[in-house]
């Protein structure tokens, strides 16, 4: 017998190595930190004289042995998968059936060579054209296992979107045809974001995701399955139609009308008038998880505005009343996934029951479960459960179903033992549901979701014990690298999004996440105390409150910092840019952690950065300039101009249809302040922006017109005045009034609406003659050329202006007289780009330019300022460049 062929001798701790490498669960001493994979096993109970014995060189300093390389056998088949069914959703039946034939054949083809190499000995290592067990055997079933998943997900794909070409509907779609349609309801009802539509506010549109089972159409009816997307205007039943729970039954006479974006989910779009035609109630399990997710609403109903509408959505992912100013705050500052339900949400409850994760396969565990002194896999077993019931809770969905696989891993790591397993469990979690749902491969949140997920396994431990070693307290570590892990790997795909880059992210995380577990495990007490007792319940929401009070106000906060965003390259094109960028900058990062003046450096450059003092921003950008007087935002197609006032205080006129565009604007301008809100009058392109006036600044009172139409638009200002406690008043011809640098007289309307040449609400406008500094200003509003003859007919000595804000953003309608007694040297129409309304017109430019003056637009020019203490001194400042 050869040497290489005689068996060895077995050595101390041989099997426990040698388990350790196929990924087999420690020995229980190792938790314990008695044991070494060095040293033999002992027996019977520990020696007390032993302990404080040193642990092993290769353990942590609790006793535990160091953690195996992680897995990575699973992370190439997941992304074949991933990517394969994203590009078959969207490719060609043909091409996809002959990719997935090749794929499953070239796979095939590796197992057999594989099994064969395995079965030919170690010597066939050495014959050509055969694939040995061991290194290249391992390589040859991995690449075989990536091309079996991609063929399987390519095929599953292209079924799936075959499926939604099937039957009747969409050619129904293609020519916006009517029908009758049996649907069973997937999803919960939500109402859209309302949308400025001309001079109108539209009320949101309920929207809820279905599946048609039956298609009545000229007197056939086929029967389908067909994802759908439902729309029912907003009217008298909106309520009944909110009402409706998931796998409720319809039936319903609708338009069939296309989906907005290739390559979604849903076949088609589906609009309805009145009320819901319910045939089938929904199921039981629905209607308890409804019941609970109702009592947890009535329970906050008590609370404050943000922390009604956020606690809900903490715990269940309910964000029916989450206000959109709130949405864009909470996507501003990166924190958009706590408003969804999460893995961070099941986790917190999983981290209730088995304590912290660190810790949760040793003998010091903590946790409800420990103290009850359940055993390993009686705790997963109960884990397994609760996230069962979870599921059942916030509704079988995919972010739910996302949620509940990443809590899946936690519960596969504390069962088996092993940390090692994390990471193929999470392949094989994205893997089993992109089989199961293909159109997970295109959905952003699964892709954010997973990448987090693997962020906080992969990279976060590294930087945690980084940051360890140059001192760092050690939960400020932890926190510290996994806010960073998930930033800096999710930014590229936020970016394909949203176009723009949080530079406060990662702080607005840090904050938020104090309060996220408290008001998340008090939320769903009050959840479970609410079917015993609804007082005890509105007693936890109280409590629940106050932390989800303190995140809404991180969001809120963080937002409105000048430099809370940079704007970047939308697209794939621009997540790529990102993450090379990101990769360059990741080792000068490694490299100014050794020196603390470098960091101290960078930290003093991000505040700079984020806080856009506005001496740095003035000099660097040349905006704002240090002594304007007039300012015209960018707010798109509405009006939005401010009158310097002094000391941070301003006078504004209308507010745009945009809240999120004139709050920024105003925050550029440093305005704090407001003593007066001029609405001139109640279009929604001048007041529907009237929130990002409101918040966060000191108003002392709104003036308005006298004819409050259209209705809906008056009540809307009405009740945000209200629930700021600002007071209305009126403008009437013939008021005068200064503040600070500022005076001016209101021109029109008269006192009486029956005075008005029409019912034209336009023809309401306030008109203002303003005088800053030595400058005069003409605002008039959206008057049409009869109002603009009747004020010039009432005040005929009107005198030549500086500046004229040209009414109704530049239209074709206007009076020629009134533009020649103005003769205006600066004119300023504000107006959005690519507007469908042809503003400005062509001849309205041209008219203002006859009579010498200079025509500035927002849509091209963006925020325009103009300067000077006299006529002659006039100048103006745009953003970023002078004129």
């Amino acid at each position: 017998m050869s040497a290489a062929t005689r068996p060895r001798p077995p050595r101390p701790g041989h099997r426990q190595r040698e388990g350790a490498r196929r990924g087999r669960r420690w020995p229980e001493g190792a938790r314990r930190g008695r044991w070494s994979p060095e040293g033999p096993r002992r027996s019977g109970p520990p020696d007390p004289k032993n302990e404080r014995e040193e642990p092993h060189p290769r353990t942590d300093p609790h006793g535990t042995p160091p953690e195996p390389p992680a897995d990575l056998r699973l992370v190439a088949p997941a992304l074949a998968t991933w990517l394969a069914a994203a590009v078959a959703l969207t490719a060609p039946a043909g091409a996809v059936a002959l990719a997935t034939a090749g794929c499953v054949a070239a796979g095939l083809v590796l197992c057999f060579l594989r099994v064969r190499g395995g079965r030919a000995g170690p010597s066939a290592a050495v014959v050509p054209g055969r694939f040995a067990a061991g290194a290249r055997g391992g390589v040859c079933g991995v690449v075989a296992a990536t091309l079996l998943c991609a063929g399987a997900a390519a095929g599953v794909a292209g079924l799936d979107a075959a499926g939604l070409r099937r039957g009747p509907l969409p050619a129904l779609a293609a020519r916006h045809g009517h029908a009758t349609v049996e649907l069973t309801l997937t999803g919960d009802p939500r109402r859209g974001r309302p949308r400025v539509l001309g001079t109108s506010q539209a009320p949101p549109s309920v929207v809820i995701e279905a599946e048609a089972g039956r298609v009545t159409e000229a007197g056939r009816t086929t029967a389908v399955r067909t994802p759908v997307l439902l729309v029912v205007d907003s009217g008298p039943s909106t309520g009944r139609w909110l009402r409706l729970l998931p796998s409720t039954g319809l039936t319903l006479a609708v338009r069939v009308v296309p989906v907005t974006e290739p390559g979604d989910r849903l076949a088609v779009v589906l609009r309805a008038t009145g009320p819901p035609k319910v045939t089938r109630p929904p199921t039981a399990v629905q209607r308890v998880a409804g019941v609970l997710r109702a009592d947890l609403r009535t329970a906050t109903d008590q609370l404050p505005q943000d922390a009604r509408g956020l606690l809900p959505g903490l715990v269940v992912g309910d964000t029916s009343r989450v206000t959109p100013d709130l949405q864009e705050a909470f996507e501003a500052t990166d924190l958009a996934h706590i408003l969804a339900v999460s893995g961070s949400n099941l986790t917190i409850l999983l981290a209730l029951l088995v304590g912290p994760p660190a810790l949760a396969t040793r003998a010091e565990r903590k946790g409800v479960a420990a103290r009850l002194g359940l055993p390993l896999r009686a705790t997963a077993v109960l884990g397994g459960l609760l996230t069962v019931g979870f599921v059942v809770l916030c509704r079988p969905e995919p972010s739910v179903l996302r949620a509940a696989a990443c809590g899946l891993i936690t519960l596969l790591a504390i069962g088996t033992g092993r940390r090692r397993a994390l990471l193929p469990a999470l392949a094989a979690a994205v893997t089993g549901l992109v089989l199961y749902d293909p159109w997970l491969a295109r959905s952003y949140g699964f892709g954010l979701s997973a990448l987090a997920t693997a962020a906080l396994l992969v990279v976060a431990p590294g930087w945690r014990e980084a940051l360890i070693r140059r001192r760092v307290p050690h939960h400020l570590a932890e926190a510290l690298a996994a806010a960073a892990a998930a930033q800096v790997c999710c930014a590229p795909l936020v970016v394909v999004i949203a176009a723009h880059v949080s530079l406060v992210a990662i702080p607005c995380n840090l904050l938020a996440e104090l309060a996220v577990a408290p008001a998340t495990v008090l939320g769903f007490a009050a959840l479970a105390a609410a079917p015993l007792s609804m007082a005890a319940a509105r007693s936890l929401a109280w409590l629940a409150g106050w932390p989800a009070g303190w995140v809404a106000a991180v969001a809120r906060q963080g937002a409105e910092l000048p430099g809370a965003g940079v704007d970047w390259p939308g697209g794939w094109a621009g997540g790529l840019l990102l993450a090379a960028a990101t990769c360059a900058a990741l080792p000068l990062a490694r490299r100014a952690l050794r020196r603390p003046w470098a960091c101290g450096a960078l930290v003093v450059l991000l505040v700079v950065a984020v806080a856009r003092p506005a001496p740095l921003t003035r000099l660097t950008t040349g905006w704002p300039p240090r002594d304007w007087r007039l300012a015209a935002c960018d707010v798109g197609q509405g009006d939005a101009l401010v009158l310097n006032a002094g000391a941070g205080s301003a006078v504004v006129v209308d507010s745009g249809p945009d809240p999120a565009a004139v709050g920024g604007c105003l925050r550029d301008l440093g305005v704090g302040t407001i003593p007066l809100l001029v609405l001139t009058h109640y279009h929604a392109d001048h007041v529907a922006g009237l929130p990002g006036v409101l918040s966060g600044r000191r108003v002392g009172a709104i003036e308005t017109t006298g004819l409050e139409r259209p209705a809906a638009e008056a009540a809307f200002v009405r009740r945000l005045a209200g629930a700021a406690h600002v007071p209305l008043l009126r403008a009437v011809a013939g008021e005068r009034r200064r503040i600070g640098d500022v005076s001016w007289q209101v021109l029109w309307p008269p006192a009486s609406v029956d005075e008005l040449p029409g019912d034209d609400p336009n023809d309401a406008s306030v008109a203002m003659l303003v005088r800053t500094g030595g400058l005069s200003v003409m605002l008039l509003g959206d008057l049409e050329p009869d109002a603009q003859r009747e004020l010039l007919a009432r005040d005929p000595n009107l005198p030549q202006v500086d500046v004229l804000k040209v009414a109704h953003h530049g239209s074709a309608y206007q009076d020629p007289g009134l533009l020649r007694r103005l003769h205006p040297r600066l004119a300023l129409i504000s107006v959005g780009a690519g507007n469908t309304y042809g503003h400005p017109a062509p001849r309205t430019v041209t008219a203002l330019r006859s009579e010498g003056a200079v025509v500035l637009r927002t849509d091209t020019e963006g925020p325009i300022a103009v300067t000077g203490d006299r006529p002659e001194d006039l100048r103006v400042v745009t953003e970023g460049r002078g004129a």
